[in-house]
């Protein structure tokens, strides 16, 4: 069974970090796009950081540019979201997601984890 699961998520004050990982199960990323993805209250799915596993640059929304970073780790067959500098505003659930190419819409990624939550207190 392909599946995604999401952890390290949790409540810290503005400015401190969270790493969050997103280990794949059924299947290899190697070659897929895994992108990082959240949604606050009341808001939709945003685009956060995406990467190529296996090749081409990582990217990230300007929102979170020079605060967050997209890894990976093949022999874990897992990805994670290095987040620093957090500011109230980050606060929402944190999705990972599986697509064919690399982009920050949504609808290119067809496999999706559970989310793993983040909050973030001024």
């Amino acid at each position: 069974q392909m599946q995604l699961v999401e952890s390290g998520g949790g409540s810290v004050q503005a400015g401190g970090s969270l790493r969050l990982s997103c280990a794949a199960s059924g299947f290899l990323l190697i070659n897929k796009c895994v992108g990082w993805f959240r949604q606050a209250p009341g808001k939709g799915r945003e685009g956060v950081a995406t990467i190529r596993i296996g090749g081409g640059s990582p990217d990230s929304a300007d929102s979170v540019k020079g605060r967050f970073t997209i890894s990976q780790d093949n022999a874990k067959n897992t990805v994670y979201l290095q987040m620093n500098g957090l500011k109230p505003e980050d606060t929402g659930l944190y999705y990972c997601a599986v697509g064919a190419w690399c982009s920050f819409s949504p609808t290119n990624f067809d496999l999706w984890g559970q989310g793993t939550l983040v909050n973030v207190s001024s």
